[in-house]
């Protein structure tokens, strides 16, 4: 397998999961730049340029609240969970655990295997 393939590999796996983190940090009102921050101190690293268009997305699918507030001498729009996306989160967080679960389940019998 060569170095470009599994780039393309783990880019696929880390989608859907980068929607879960952002979904659990914004129990909680960050801005854009401490919402990065936050993920990648969490080992979790993403780019501007995937951050931003995923907020905006949950933001128009209702899944986030948000609100300008003057914080550290300027403006900035902080998000936050609305009800829907605290439900959403929820269903995601459960359905995280079951893929987690059978997931394990497959690698650990491949491990017994080899």
């Amino acid at each position: 397998m060569t170095t470009a393939q599994l780039d393309k590999m783990r880019l696929e796996l880390r989608r859907g999961v980068l929607v879960l983190a952002a979904l659990a940090l914004l129990k909680q009102p960050h801005y854009g730049y401490s919402l990065r921050k936050q993920l990648q101190d969490s080992g979790i690293d993403i780019d501007e340029g995937t951050l931003y268009p995923l907020i905006r997305r949950l933001a128009e699918q209702g899944l986030l609240d948000s609100e300008w507030k003057h914080a550290e001498g300027r403006e900035r729009r902080y998000y936050q969970l609305s009800t829907m996306g605290q439900e959403m989160l929820q269903q995601l967080t459960t359905e995280w655990r079951l893929l987690n679960g059978a997931l394990g389940n497959l690698l650990s019998s491949d491990e017994e295997k080899a």
